[in-house]
């Protein structure tokens, strides 16, 4: 597994709402937010193509995630994937800042093996 799926480059937006939203969707982007921690929620836009490679890999889903904006490293958890019912199209992230000595709830995957 290589470390590309943990590593995502994302822009800040600017644009917000319903419009702005179907626009990055059309042109290939995926609308996001990064929320949590001391600082306030941002939105961020990421590459569509990207984010579907990455999501192939079920440790996608429950490892820290490092997001680049702008050139500063932030590491996220992923929280919410929004998928279009019936292609095969993610139409929106939230991600969830990971802060060292901050207690942080989430849900793993377990498999058993040999049952």
């Amino acid at each position: 597994m290589s470390d590309a799926i943990f590593n995502l480059d994302a822009e800040v937006r600017t644009d917000l709402g319903k419009g702005a939203s179907r626009r990055l969707r059309h042109a290939d982007k995926v609308p996001a937010i990064l929320y949590g921690g001391e600082e306030a929620p941002v939105s961020l836009t990421l590459d569509h193509n990207k984010v579907i490679n990455a999501a192939d890999f079920e440790a996608f889903y429950s490892h820290v995630l490092t997001l680049n904006i702008g050139g500063k490293k932030v590491e996220a958890l992923l929280k919410d994937v929004q998928r279009h019912p019936f292609k095969p199209k993610i139409t929106h992230l939230d991600f969830q800042r990971v802060i060292a000595g901050q207690e942080v709830h989430t849900s793993v995957p377990i498999h058993f093996i040999n049952e």
